[in-house]
């Protein structure tokens, strides 16, 4: 219990140095277009019959991947707590828990990149000019 209020602690800490810091701005923004806001305005766009397909196959592939990937990290995630819940917390085994943890975090990243960078890749100059278009009415940009 102590350990997990120390990790509460540090959590808050590490909090109110972030919240002194300048708002970074998102560096994607603009170059890669979420998938539902493609097919919200697929007629808008232009989308064509192949780009659909690709974009639902895409998707399926990319929710079958990420539901294993989430399951996974779940499962580490409560061995990280387990090793919290101790009342000496082994250092090495719970840094090497937290490893396991970051790796499927990265990797269920790298999905959502990818899958971004793939549809990207599927639409045409014109297409990804009236998403940042669209995009940037809905921020108000």
């Amino acid at each position: 219990m102590r350990a997990l209020r120390i990790v509460g602690i540090l959590l808050v800490a590490f909090s109110a140095v972030m919240a002194q810091q300048p708002p970074q701005s998102d560096p994607f923004a603009g170059n890669l277009f979420p998938p539902e806001l493609i097919m919200q305005h697929q007629q808008t766009i232009g989308l064509g019959e192949e780009q659909k397909n690709f974009l639902k196959a895409e998707i399926r592939n990319a929710q079958k991947q990420l539901t294993e990937l989430q399951w996974g990290l779940q499962e580490e995630v409560e061995k990280l707590a387990g090793l919290m819940r101790q009342d000496q917390v082994d250092e090495a085994q719970a840094l090497t828990q937290l490893d396991k943890v970051l790796g499927l975090e990265r990797e269920i990243k790298r999905a959502h990149i990818g899958l971004l960078i793939r549809v990207k890749n599927k639409l045409t100059a014109e297409q990804q000019a009236r998403l940042r278009e669209i995009a940037g009415k809905a921020t108000g940009k």
